[in-house]
Parts: structure tokens; C-alpha cells; sequence
């Protein structure tokens, strides 16, 4: 618990914690506050960084009802309860790691009164690590051996189809050369020039 000093009338104080450690992307930051004015209209803001330039959300309170908003870059609602503020905060990324206020404000009736800054309250949100689930050995096994065969059965495939063609090939290339020969001495009497001379020594006996 967090107790807080005696003010004079019409003043506020605010006291938070000095760490928030966040593990789930969820956090509740308290913000507990003192004020012995006659105020009727409130309004509490979280603000982060050491300068507080960025609002986060807010929450705006009187007697009857109550309403709150949050920026676009954060997930924040309040909650107003006696003598403190509850700004819950989720879906936060590790980059939302910061300092952040907490800011009371009277608005209604004059005068306005708000906060000293308070010492703050650091939020860390923690980075999250994705667990993975250990492969059975067996599974592996299995994988492995049902990726071996089938290298197997493609590569028995492959090469029966690559001998297959080879043989084709082959035979396509075999045939009798049926070119038309002609006599040495008849060279010009009707046979083509491309023809070759034919040697009949070969059929002497």
C-alpha cells in the first residue's frame, strides 16, 4: 500500500509505484491520489516519457458519470475508484518500455488545481519468446527415411528413362547410306555431281 501525506484544502497529491514489470502484454498501473478541495468534475491522464509530451489516455469523472479515451498507439482504459485511478493497458510492445505520470486535474469549479509531477512509474514490458515444441525422434526417423526412399525411387526412375532414350537414339542413327554412285568415266553422261565415283577394282577378281 501506498499512504500518502495530509494536504492543505485544495491540493492534490499523487504517489505510483516506482516499477511494473509486464510479462503478459497487460498491465494495471495505480495511480493513488490525495484531495481535500470541494472539486466537482475531475480529470486523471497517464502521460509517457521523462517529459510526459505523449498522452496516453484519459479519464474524465464527476458525481454521475465517468468516460475514457485512449490514443491511437496504445490500448489504455481508465477506471476512476475511491482515492485513486486504475489505467489498464494491453497489447504493449516492448517498445512501450518507458517512464510514465500519472496527472490529476480538477476542472470544475475554479479553482483549477492539478498535480506536482510524481516520481513516475516504470514500465518494462518484456520481450516475448516463442516456445517451440521438441520433434518426437521417431517422427524424424520416419521423415527421413520416407525422404530417402522416395530420392531412391526418383533417381531408378530417372536413369531407366535416361537408357531408355539412349537406346532410341541409337537406333534412329542406324541406316544404309543409299547415295548414288557413278563410273569414273562417265562423269558427265547424266549422273548428278554429287554422286561419288565408284571404284570397280573392288569387283575384279
Amino acid at each position: 500500500l501506498t499512504f500518502l501525506p495530509s494536504l492543505p484544502e485544495n491540493k492534490i497529491l499523487v504517489a505510483q509505484s516506482p516499477l511494473l514489470k509486464v510479462d503478459n502484454k497487460t498491465a494495471a498501473l495505480i495511480c493513488n491520489y490525495t484531495y481535500n478541495g470541494t472539486g466537482k468534475e475531475f480529470r486523471a491522464s497517464l502521460h509517457k516519457g521523462s517529459d510526459s509530451a505523449i498522452e496516453v489516455c484519459f479519464i474524465s469523472w464527476n458525481t454521475s458519470k465517468s468516460s475514457s479515451t485512449s490514443s491511437k498507439e496504445f490500448n489504455c482504459e481508465g477506471v476512476q475508484d475511491k482515492d485513486k485511478v486504475i489505467f489498464n493497458l494491453w497489447n504493449m510492445t516492448a517498445s512501450q518500455t518507458d517512464i510514465y505520470f500519472c496527472k490529476i486535474e480538477v476542472m470544475y469549479p475554479p479553482p483549477y488545481v492539478y498535480n506536482e509531477k510524481s516520481n513516475g512509474t516504470v514500465i518494462h514490458v518484456q520481450e516475448t519468446t516463442i516456445q517451440t515444441q521438441a520433434i518426437p525422434l521417431w517422427i524424424m526417423a520416419t521423415v527421413t527415411g520416407f525422404l530417402a526412399f522416395y530420392s531412391m525411387l526418383i533417381t531408378a526412375v530417372f536413369i531407366n528413362y535416361w537408357q531408355k532414350s539412349k537406346k532410341n537414339v541409337y537406333h534412329q542413327s542406324d541406316y544404309m547410306n543409299m547415295t548414288p554412285r557413278h563410273p569414273p568415266y562417265q562423269k558427265n553422261k547424266g549422273y548428278p555431281s554429287y554422286a561419288p565415283t565408284r571404284d570397280y577394282t573392288a569387283y575384279r577378281s
